[in-house]
């Protein structure tokens, strides 16, 4: 009996039982992936709905993109004038000297005096060591002595030679007598020679013991010291000697200005170019462009140039990095604004003119060459026009704006200056807000 109850209790669910499990699970996967789709869907509606309203705001935007819609701020401004702009090429150069000498000693010898300090400036000419001249003044009197002997020897023989003519005319002598007198005397005129060159070598040498600057310039660290004994191999010398004034600059400019900067040395063109410092706020030096490289670096595109600088109060010292900036033409009588007028857009570059009725309109300029924080329009603007400089970026195409000084009053512009801008800008029909029809009336603080 109990292990009947026992089977009875440990039988298996009926089949139909498990299916409906499965069917259970199966109906609530299928419910999570209705959910998915579901969640998937609104996010898609969603950034559809996002992308109509882009679309949708962008729509209403004037040229360039910028919003049509009115807003008021209150704005900087700036009238656009007409200047000269000077053309400018910037390059890094350094400081090249026109020589650099090495002062070697062409006489071996102990140093008994060094007559230069250090960074000293020195004349060509001017005596830098001096070496023992005792054993060149030896050499010298002994070449003294060897020449005296030679030419009384000299002397002496012609005499000689002179008689032994006499002689062999009255036939007392024979002839192979004069002969060798004769070659006796040109023997000694030999060694006479020599010892005239000898002497002036020893003279050289005793002059070479005072050793001299080959040109002027300043003197470098000091590499040798009393009682050194210095030789003609020495690597070092006995000093070195950079030339200071004049000093050249060698700097690179890229390749596209090598036609501009022919085209001007053409015409007979003094470039000026002018040397700052590495901050570009002191002026080291000013020189005239000299040349530019036979050849254009392959691997960085630029091409080398030279300008040479008086460099008289020694601002500029050799190896030394400075920026250069070369005046290669100028711009007479072109249309400037300040930098920070000028803002790029989708559709390039623009300025906001403010209209007379106190609006401000997007007007598409091509810049051109700059100067510190002027910059020169090409085309877009006449000059004379009022640009924004300061709060342009709270404006809008058509925006109401307020110029520092101003007041909340009218307008002072007469009728007739409204018809010239309302033809030039095709602003027909704008409201100008004049104080009850008084063309007269203008807000205080106004400079226009």
């Amino acid at each position: 009996m109990n292990d009947v109850s026992r089977t009875t209790q440990l039988e298996l669910a009926p089949n139909y039982a498990r299916e409906s499990w499965w069917s259970a699970s199966r109906r609530t996967l299928r419910q999570s992936r209705l959910a998915s789709f579901l969640l998937v869907a609104i996010c898609l509606a969603g950034l559809a709905g996002l992308g109509w309203y882009l679309a949708h705001r962008n729509a209403v935007r004037g040229p360039g993109g910028f919003n049509r819609a009115r807003a008021t701020a209150t704005v900087g401004f700036a009238a656009a004038g007409r200047a000269d702009v000077p053309i400018y090429l910037e390059a890094l150069g350094t400081v090249t000297p026109l020589a650099t000498a090495t002062v070697k000693a062409q006489v071996s010898g102990v140093l008994t005096q060094v007559l230069y300090t250090e960074g000293q400036l020195v004349k060509a000419g001017q005596v830098l060591v001096q070496i023992d001249p005792r054993p060149f003044q030896l050499s010298l009197d002994q070449a003294v002595g060897a020449l005296a002997r030679d030419e009384a020897q000299l002397a002496n023989n012609k005499i000689i030679l002179d008689r032994d003519k006499t002689l062999l005319a009255q036939d007392s002598i024979a002839q192979q007598d004069v002969d060798t007198q004769a070659a006796t005397v040109k023997q000694l005129e030999g060694s006479v020679a020599t010892d005239r060159a000898a002497l002036n070598t020893a003279r050289l040498n005793l002059e070479f013991a005072r050793v001299t600057a080959p040109i002027s310039g300043r003197v470098g660290l000091r590499p040798v010291d009393v009682g050194n004994y210095v030789s003609t191999g020495d690597a070092n010398g006995v000093a070195t000697i950079t030339q200071l004034t004049p000093i050249d600059v060698a700097f690179s400019l890229p390749a596209d200005a090598v036609a501009r900067v022919h085209q001007r040395l053409a015409t007979g063109a003094k470039l000026p170019t002018t040397v700052l410092d590495r901050t570009r706020t002191v002026t080291l030096g000013e020189g005239t462009f000299l040349t530019l490289d036979n050849q254009i670096d392959v691997q960085t595109g630029t091409v080398k140039g030279k300008a040479r600088f008086a460099n008289a109060d020694g601002a500029l010292f050799p190896q030394q990095f400075v920026n250069v900036r070369l005046l290669l033409d100028t711009l007479h009588d072109a249309v400037v604004v300040p930098s920070a007028a000028v803002r790029h857009g989708p559709q390039g570059d623009y300025v906001y003119v403010v209209a007379p009725d106190r609006t401000a309109h997007i007007t598409a300029v091509r810049v051109g060459p700059s100067n510190g924080d002027q910059i020169s329009i090409s085309s877009g603007l006449q000059g004379g026009e009022k640009v924004v400089t300061e709060g342009g970026d709270r404006l809008v195409d058509g925006a109401m704006v307020r110029l520092p000084g101003q007041t909340s009053g009218t307008w002072q512009q007469n009728g007739a200056a409204r018809k010239n801008w309302q033809q030039q800008n095709g602003a027909k029909g704008r409201n100008w807000r004049g104080g009850g029809g008084n063309d007269g009336a203008r807000p205080a603080g106004d400079g226009s």
